[in-house]
């Protein structure tokens, strides 16, 4: 699709949503998979001053329920509504049908920089989604990753695999390649490895985001199969940790470094990245970008010294407003900065590390234990295919950590991973229960959720390991 193509379908959409009554600062929830439709959907609804809401597809519909109240929805568009209960509610095709048929809407409602342009909501690992409202003037940062790290410009065709709902999709896959002028190459479905591969042969982006699952199980096609991205220039990942094994097989396979980059819903546009030929491994999220300022606290809120692990907090020039819910604003964020929830260390040079998440980090035996030090250990064995560690009380209310693995080679991933742990952590970063499960309950996000692992355990009588 031209930008031409894609000017004049923005403003049908815009046109086709003023004729069905939605006005300024209204929500439009936007139910549908990456097209051109559910782009112009969302810039349609930027343009008439509305706030438009990409839906995740894959929650349950009491997510749908309560998110589509906690907003106050004016509008869901869907292309599959099942079970999903609204006033005014209209199918993608009766949308799309509409669309072609609006007279264009080319004239923008005039916004300021901090009036409220969309809402995302972020689906953790507990509790309800968390509405996260942004601003005009954060839609202007779009494409700082791309500009400030890979520099992209008109020339380059950019594959970030993360969907519109999320907000690294929503910057690096649409809004950030349209400010500056690139090409982006989107799925409407959920990618596998094989077509990730097919779609780097035939369109040659040149730079590739994704998880680091993904570039995992890419590896798991073969050198031969691989040889198509070696043309590839960049390659990024995030949202989970990456382990070092995994980034060194990848370096091998491919010949380009593998790096990490890190950002948060809250801040929309990424706020850490390593740069190529400047980057750390070991947990490294990297250093600060143009106008990001971090800083590291303990928990009553003082700064700690270099080194020292604590509590992350952002300023960022593209901060959200505001949560949905004022409790949740409050603990959060503070005079224009906010705070991660990630527990990280800075280090001489002002590289950032992440240790894991505020509720994971823990002491034992005064010595502080990092999870996902756990982790990396046990990833290193190929009979292992992933792991999670999280954080138990035993029966004397101490917490203890608990390993939960998914085997490559099945019934030997647990044995594997005690056998690592014991060789090479330390008596008191060796997990007190190792558990071995066919796969890890996840959210529609991807992400494992914790509190069903641990839940799990506390349900046994937790003998030993």
């Amino acid at each position: 699709m031209s930008y031409g193509e894609l000017w004049r379908l923005v403003g049908q959409a815009a046109g086709a949503l003023a004729g069905l009554g939605i006005g300024r600062g209204e929500v439009v929830a936007l139910l549908l998979p990456d097209s051109p439709l559910a782009a112009a959907a969302f810039l349609g609804a930027l343009r008439l001053g509305a706030l438009p809401l990409p839906l995740n597809t894959r929650l349950a519909p009491a997510d749908y329920a309560y998110i589509l109240r906690d907003c106050r929805a004016r509008l869901l568009v869907a292309e599959d509504a099942r079970g999903i209960e609204h006033e005014h509610r209209m199918d993608a095709a009766t949308f799309e049908s509409l669309v072609h048929r609006a007279s264009p809407l080319h004239a923008s409602v005039p916004a300021e920089d901090g009036d409220p342009a969309f809402w995302l909501y972020s689906s953790g690992t507990t509790g309800r989604p968390k509405g996260i409202l942004h601003s005009h003037r954060n839609c202007a940062q779009a494409g700082k990753f791309l500009r400030e790290v890979i520099g992209a410009d008109a020339d380059t065709v950019v594959f970030c695999t993360s969907k519109m709902f999320f907000a690294y999709g929503l910057d690096n896959a649409l809004l950030g390649p349209l400010s500056i002028g690139a090409r982006t190459l989107q799925f409407s479905s959920w990618p596998d490895a094989e077509h990730l591969v097919e779609a780097v042969a035939r369109h040659r982006p040149g730079c590739l985001l994704t998880m680091p699952t993904m570039f995992r199980r890419m590896l798991q096609l073969g050198r031969e199969r691989l040889q198509p991205l070696r043309a590839v220039r960049y390659f990024y990942t995030g949202g989970e940790r990456l382990p070092d094994s995994l980034a060194q097989q990848w370096h091998e396979a491919v010949g380009v470094e593998l790096l990490v980059s890190y950002g948060m819903s809250e801040t929309f546009c990424n706020a850490t990245a390593n740069f190529r030929g400047r980057s750390r491994g070991a947990g490294s999220i990297g250093l600060p970008l143009d106008g990001v300022a971090c800083k590291v606290l303990d928990a009553e809120g003082r700064p700690l010294a270099r080194g020292e692990p604590g509590l992350l907090w952002l300023r960022h020039p593209s901060l959200a407003l505001r949560y949905s819910d004022p409790e949740a604003t409050a603990r959060a964020f503070r005079d224009g900065w906010i705070s991660t929830g990630d527990i990280c260390t800075i280090d001489e040079e002002g590289f950032i590390y992440h240790q894991g998440r505020s509720d994971e980090l823990l002491r034992v035996a005064g010595q502080w234990v990092k999870p996902a030090e756990v982790v990396e250990t046990v990833l290193a064995d190929p009979r292992v295919r992933d792991a999670v560690c999280v954080v138990v009380p035993d029966t004397d209310g101490f917490e203890r950590l608990a390993l939960f693995v998914v085997p490559a080679v099945p019934g030997e991933a647990a044995r594997a991973a005690q056998e690592r742990c014991q060789d090479a952590l330390p008596r008191f970063s060796q997990p007190k229960w190792i558990r071995e499960v066919e796969e890890f309950p996840k959210t529609a996000t991807g992400k494992v959720q914790r509190y069903k692992l641990r839940e799990a355990l506390l349900g046994e009588s937790r003998p030993g390991h």
